[in-house]
C-alpha cells in the first residue's frame, strides 16, 4: 500500500517538472589498491575516466569499506550494515561458494530490493560472490537482469582463447569451476574480453533503460587474479620493466576503458547530469600477488591497517553535487544504501550502519560528523574514531596481536604506535569496540572446499 501511494507522488512530482529521480550507477573495482589511480596520485598508468568521476564530485581521501576481502564487503556494501552483524563475515572461496548457507541471507535485504520497490529497473553486471546456491542468485535478490558470475573470481577469457597475456604462475585456482558466465539464469560462453564485457553489457543496459529510472550495479572482477590482459593493453606499457607489472597496467587500463563505456552512455543519451555515479574498490590490493600499491598506506587485502580496507572511493551526481570536491572526513561504504536510497526519494525499512552523505555533499557548510567506524574479521579488529585508530591484526600462526593505537593524522602509514604511551586512549578505544562488537553474532563457518570433493 505504501509503495503505491509513494510512486504516486514521485509520478504526480515528476509530472509537474519539478523533480527527477537520479538514475544510480554503482561501480565496484575487484582488489584495487588505493595509491593506483591517477586522482590518487599515481602517475604510471593513466585512468581518466575514473579520474573524471571523481573530478566531477567528490573524492573521499577517508574512504573505507567494511572487509578487507571481497565477500564480507560486499555483503555490508548492498545492505548498509555491518555484515559481522548477520554472520557473513568470512570469504568464500572455490566449491565453498556452493555450500547451501554460504551467501548473503534472505532476511537481509539489498540494495536492489530497495531500488526495486522504488519503480527503479536494477539490474548486476559483474561479480556476485555473495552465494553460488539457487537461492542466492541476484535474481532472487532484488535485481531484474544479471550478465556475470556467482563466484570469486573467473578467467577473463575462455582457455580456447589465445589472444591473452597471462602473467606465468605456477599455478591459478580454478576460478571457473562450477562458475560458469551466466545471463539471468543461463549458462552462456562469453568470448569477449571479460572487463570489456561488463562494460559493454553496462553501456546497452543504460541504452534499453534510458527512458526510465534504473539502478546499475557494476561490479567488476578487474583487477583481480588471474594476471591476464589483451596484448595491445599490455604493449601500451612496454616501458615498464617488470612483466608481472606490466600486464597489471594493461588490466587497470582495460577497466578504465570499461568506465569510460559506461560513461559514454550516460552522456550519449543526455543522462549524466541526472545520474549518480559512484566508484570505489570493494577492499585493498594485494600486494605481491598483483603488484598493487596501496602506498602510501600500510598493509593490503586481508589486514586491517589502512592498506587493506581504505580504498579508492568518488561519487559525482553534477545535477546536486558540486565538483572537484575533496573530502577529508572519514566516510564507509555502509553510507552509500542511505544515500542512494535519499537520492532516489526513499529510506531503509529498519536499521543500518551507514548514514546519509548527501545533505553535505550538497552544502558543504553542513557539518558531517559520525560516531567510530567498527571492523572485525575472524580475530582481527579494528576502530576508527576521528583521528586514532586503534587494530589488532591475526599474525604469524593464526594468533592475534596486541592492540596497537595510531594517530592517523600524523602517521598515515601506520608505523608510530602509540598503544604505551597513551594507554588511557587506547583504552577508550577499546572499550568502544568492546561495545560495538557484543552487538555482532559470530561469523557463518566455512566448511572447507576440499569436504567439497
Amino acid at each position: 500500500m505504501w509503495r503505491r501511494h509513494f510512486l504516486a507522488g514521485i509520478g504526480a512530482t515528476l509530472a509537474r517538472g519539478q523533480t527527477r529521480r537520479p538514475n544510480i550507477v554503482l561501480i565496484v573495482a575487484d582488489d584495487l589498491g588505493y595509491g593506483e589511480l591517477g586522482c590518487q596520485g599515481n602517475p604510471q598508468i593513466p585512468t581518466p575516466n575514473i579520474d573524471r568521476i571523481a573530478r566531477s564530485g567528490v573524492r573521499f581521501t577517508n574512504g573505507y569499506v567494511t572487509a578487507p576481502f571481497c565477500s564480507p564487503s560486499r555483503a555490508g556494501l548492498l545492505t548498509g550494515r555491518y555484515q559481522t552483524r548477520f554472520g557473513h563475515e568470512l570469504n568464500p572461496v572455490g566449491r565453498q561458494n556452493l555450500l547451501p548457507h554460504v551467501g548473503l541471507p534472505a532476511r537481509e535485504k539489498s540494495m536492489a530490493h530497495y531500488m526495486r520497490e522504488l519503480g527503479y529497473r536494477t539490474a548486476l553486471i559483474g561479480k556476485w560472490h555473495l552465494g553460488g546456491a539457487p537461492e542466492f542468485h541476484p535474481l532472487n535478490r532484488g535485481f531484474d537482469e544479471f550478465f556475470g558470475f556467482l563466484h570469486e573470481g573467473h578467467f577473463y577469457v575462455p582457455p580456447s582463447n589465445k589472444r591473452m597475456v597471462e602473467h606465468l604462475r605456477p599455478k591459478e585456482p580454478p576460478y571457473d569451476e562450477h562458475n560458469p558466465m551466466m545471463r539471468g539464469r543461463e549458462e552462456i560462453e562469453e568470448q569477449r574480453y571479460l572487463t570489456t564485457a561488463f562494460g559493454g553489457e553496462a553501456g546497452a543496459f543504460i541504452e534499453r533503460n534510458a527512458s526510465r529510472p534504473f539502478f546499475l550495479y557494476a561490479p567488476f572482477n578487474s583487477v583481480h587474479s588471474p594476471m591476464q590482459s589483451e596484448p595491445p593493453d599490455v604493449d601500451r606499457f612496454s616501458h615498464i620493466a617488470d612483466p608481472h607489472r606490466r600486464v597489471f597496467a594493461g588490466m587497470l587500463s582495460s577497466l578504465d576503458k570499461a568506465v569510460g563505456s559506461i560513461l559514454q552512455a550516460l552522456r550519449k543519451n543526455r543522462l549524466e547530469r541526472d545520474t549518480m555515479v559512484v566508484f570505489l574498490s570493494d577492499n585493498g590490493g594485494p600486494v605481491k600477488e598483483l603488484t598493487s600499491s596501496n602506498g602510501p598506506l600500510r598493509g593490503q587485502k586481508g589486514q586491517l591497517y589502512e592498506g587493506g580496507i581504505r580504498v579508492p572511493f568518488a561519487l559525482q551526481w553534477p545535477a546536486r553535487i558540486r565538483a572537484n570536491q575533496t573530502l577529508t572526513t572519514p566516510v564507509i561504504s555502509l553510507d552509500l544504501l542511505p544515500t542512494i536510497l535519499a537520492a532516489a526519494g526513499g529510506r531503509p525499512a529498519g536499521n543500518v550502519d551507514g548514514m546519509n552523505l548527501l545533505p553535505h555533499l550538497a552544502d558543504s557548510r553542513k557539518p558531517l560528523t559520525r560516531g567510530p567506524l567498527y571492523w572485525r574479521y575472524n580475530a582481527s579488529g579494528a576502530l576508527r574514531h576521528g583521528r586514532w585508530k586503534i587494530v589488532r591484526q591475526v599474525g604469524h600462526g593464526a594468533k592475534p596481536g596486541p592492540w596497537q593505537l595510531f594517530d592517523l593524522e600524523a602517521d598515515l602509514g601506520e608505523q608510530n604506535d602509540l598503544a604505551a604511551k597513551e594507554p588511557q586512549r587506547l583504552g577508550e578505544l577499546l572499550t568502544a569496540w568492546e561495545r560495538m562488537n557484543h552487538e555482532m553474532v559470530p561469523p557463518t563457518p566455512l566448511s572447507s572446499a576440499a569436504a567439497m570433493q
